[in-house]
């Protein structure tokens, strides 16, 4: 039996550091050396989430490490879920559920709140220590907003009550680094500066030689080791649920390929649905507002949104809804997923102003359907078959529900469902191999979907067959040895 290891926890000088990243590779050299490791980050804000198996909420990429540990995610890995529903509210989901919507300024400001929300945190963190060894624990953001310190739940304040090995990621690629690391632990209170057991410079183009006096200088300054350099790298793909990612996607149309125009809208979630599509080489996927890319493209995705019915209305006023529309009628693929399906329909009515202001707004008119937004949230994991009246073939897919809202067949509207499921549920419209929708998150990620979509097409790799799965596991094994040969595990190791 391997020796219990303390708590590693790591933190960033900024967001977009890469805490995921280099969590979800701990996640799995710690897995490669036979330990049984878990993830942890008390509190996330993302509009990419995903569904359990006992049908919680949680921040999607808690899920991508725990897939690197090998073991199925579970809302104590982060058990506090910011959802903005706007530029000042958010919905808050705790434990797994939906607990209300709150403005940030009610959210850190009442500190009893606060304080329950920690202890609901901390009480998620013991339970995974009783299972999991160790418990691989990310920051948020900087450690270093002196003025959100005292009602942090989820860097230093976290990283003394699991008394946690702690190591700070520097983006070097961002420039200012010296200034940032420094300024970053000299801020640190002392009993935090404790924690502090090393540094590790992120992001870093070219030969690491020669920032070696570099590395001497921090580490003079700060008086904490740099214990790894990360070279940037493009070669493996590794999930990223920060919407920062979507600036890194900046495909265009390309000949040979099936493009993919996913719409990019304001409030748009769980855009990790379409990563396999970059993965997949039959694919290429962009994002993208502008109708004339729109236009081009092969296939139009329709994202979820957190508030659908502002998205439309915005797509409509800048005529991107006459475009997906005209690219239907001319023959093109279209493809909703969860509120991308509820765009697609005749209406969308929120009757409680659930989402906002907006009561109404008229649909694409491309399913004949219409959506109600109801309180209740539908949260749940499921195992279904996709197509099986039409293709003649039952295969066992995977994928999950999140949304809020009922949708109802209109005009006598005979049943076309997409996917049955394993309850006897059925979900989605199926119009025809070029128009449907489903409320199913990562229906994509399943071979039989993928398939589906690239039918039809002349192209060059249309008939490459794609396994998302044995690719994931894969890219986990190539970031693992990527990172471990470029830290001092030996001292990592002597800190836990």
């Amino acid at each position: 039996m391997k020796q219990h290891l303390k708590p590693i926890m790591f933190v960033g000088t900024c967001s977009d550091a890469g805490k995921s990243v280099i969590n979800a590779a701990f996640c799995r050299i710690f897995k490669q050396d036979g330990y049984n490791p878990a993830p942890f980050k008390a509190q996330n804000m993302s509009l990419n989430s995903y569904s359990t198996s006992e049908g919680g909420e949680m921040g999607r990429a808690q899920v991508v490490q725990a897939e690197a540990c090998g073991i199925a995610p579970h809302t104590d890995m982060n058990p506090v879920l910011l959802k903005p529903t706007n530029d000042k509210s958010s919905q808050v989901v705790l434990n797994g559920k939906p607990v209300g919507n709150m403005s940030a300024k009610d959210y850190f400001g009442i500190q009893n709140q606060k304080e329950e929300l920690f202890k609901e945190a901390f009480e998620a963190f013991k339970r995974l220590e009783s299972k999991y060894n160790p418990i691989v624990l990310e920051g948020a953001g900087s450690i270093s907003e002196l003025n959100l310190r005292d009602r942090d739940i989820t860097n230093m304040r976290m990283a003394l009550k699991a008394g946690a090995s702690t190591y700070l990621i520097a983006d070097i690629d961002k420039g200012g680094v010296f200034g940032s690391v420094y300024g970053t632990i000299a801020l640190l209170k002392t009993e935090e500066k404790a924690l502090m057991k090393g540094i590790i410079i992120n992001k870093f183009r070219g030969d690491a030689s020669l920032f070696e006096e570099g590395k001497k200088i921090i580490e003079k300054l700060t008086g904490v080791p740099v214990v790894g350099i990360i070279p940037w790298f493009r070669d493996i793909k590794i999930e990223e649920e920060d919407s920062v990612a979507l600036d890194m996607k900046t495909n265009t149309f390309r000949d040979g390929k099936i493009n993919v125009a996913i719409i990019l809208l304001k409030r748009m979630s769980n855009f990790t649905d379409f990563d396999v599509l970059d993965m997949d080489p039959r694919f290429n996927p962009y994002y993208t507002n502008n109708i004339e890319e729109i236009e081009k493209a092969d296939i139009i995705l329709l994202p979820g949104s957190k508030n659908t019915l502002a998205d439309l209305q915005h797509l409509r006023a800048n005529g991107i809804a006459e475009a997906i529309i005209r690219a239907h009628k001319a023959g093109k693929k279209v493809i909703g997923i969860c509120g991308g399906y509820q765009m697609m329909g005749i209406r969308l009515e929120d009757p409680e102003g659930i989402e906002g202001e907006i009561p109404a707004v008229p649909g694409l008119g491309l399913l004949p359907q219409c959506t109600i937004i109801e309180k209740e949230k539908i949260t749940k994991q499921s195992t279904f078959s996709f197509l099986p009246e039409k293709s003649g073939k039952i295969k066992q897919c995977r994928g999950y529900e999140i949304h809020m809202g009922r949708t109802t067949l209109l005009n006598d509207a005979p049943d076309s469902p997409v996917v049955l499921l394993e309850d006897g549920r059925q979900d989605g419209y199926y119009l025809s191999n070029r128009c449907w929708g489903s409320y199913m998150h990562g229906i994509l990620d399943n071979p039989v979907v993928l398939d589906n979509m690239a039918e039809g097409f002349d192209k060059e790799e249309a008939n490459n067959l794609f396994d998302y799965v044995a690719f994931k596991e894969e890219q986990y094994d190539k970031l693992a040895n990527l990172v471990r040969n470029h830290v001092n595990l030996e001292y990592i190791y002597s800190t836990l």
